[in-house]
Order: structure tokens, then C-alpha cells, then sequence
């Protein structure tokens, strides 16, 4: 039985990239849609082409599609990267590519998205439907023993 915690407004988010693949989704497929039209003229359909991605925050080595590097750097740079039109939660979603997946609470998120509240984005996320595999980030747990008295 798993183990499930209530997020609150200062829970961390990430994208949880095992979600994709458990859920049979291609991440290259949402990430082509963010292309500029600089990147888009030189990406190939089909091309997946990978690289090695070291979290920086965890430290952990996955390999993802070369275009999560080309958005981060380039895309994601640009005025229309996310607008107010775009769905909260996609535009959550972008904001950890834009920030190559640091953890970020509601309250974090807000500062990137200013015309969407905190509290409305904790609801949208700590909710029982998982979006773009955005999920909280699992601490490890750590158990203290207790000395025999």
C-alpha cells in the first residue's frame, strides 16, 4: 500500500520523469510543442536524438531527448514561452523544463506565474489526477532508532 502525504503550500514539485514512462507517454511529443521557430526549423521529425541529463538537485543521470536541453536554453528564454493563455497546467509544467526540474512549491511557482495564484496551483497538483508527471518530491525516509534504555 503506498504512502500518501497531503502537499501543502510549501511541499516541493517536480517532474517525475518515471511517470512517462509507466504511463507510455513520449515526453519528446509535449517538449517539440515549445520549440521557437528558430529550433523548430532545425529539429527533424523523428529525430531522437538523447542526452545525458545529471539532476542537479538529486544527482541522478536519465537519459532525455536532446530538446529538453534546446527549450531550457533557448525556448524558454523567449516573451512567449508561457502566456496567461496557457493552460496552468502545461505553463507548470514548462516552468520546470525552463528550470531544469528544480523542486519548487506552489508559492515558488507563483513568483514564475504571476497571474496564477498559489493556492490554486496546490489544489491543481496535490489533486488525485498527476499532470504531465508533476508529483511531489519524495524525501527519502529516514527511520532513527531508538536506543534500549
Amino acid at each position: 500500500m503506498g504512502e500518501y502525504i497531503k502537499p501543502t503550500i510549501d511541499t516541493k514539485f517536480h517532474i517525475d520523469f518515471d511517470w512517462w514512462q509507466e504511463q507510455g507517454r513520449s515526453l519528446d511529443t509535449y517538449l517539440v510543442s515549445r520549440l521557437c521557430s528558430e529550433c523548430k526549423q532545425k529539429y527533424r521529425e523523428g529525430d531522437v536524438e538523447r542526452i545525458d541529463w545529471v539532476d542537479p538537485y538529486s544527482g541522478e543521470v536519465r537519459r532525455l531527448p536532446v530538446l529538453w536541453e534546446t527549450i531550457r536554453s533557448c525556448c524558454s528564454q523567449r516573451s512567449d514561452y508561457i502566456t496567461p493563455e496557457t493552460p496552468l497546467t502545461y505553463a507548470v509544467f514548462l516552468t520546470f523544463v525552463a528550470h531544469d526540474n528544480k523542486p519548487l512549491t506552489p508559492v515558488e511557482l507563483h513568483e514564475q506565474l504571476r497571474h496564477r495564484p498559489a493556492s490554486t496551483i496546490l489544489r491543481t497538483l496535490a489533486g488525485h489526477q498527476i499532470y504531465y508527471g508533476i508529483r511531489p518530491v519524495r524525501s527519502p525516509i529516514v527511520r532513527v532508532r531508538r536506543k534500549a534504555a
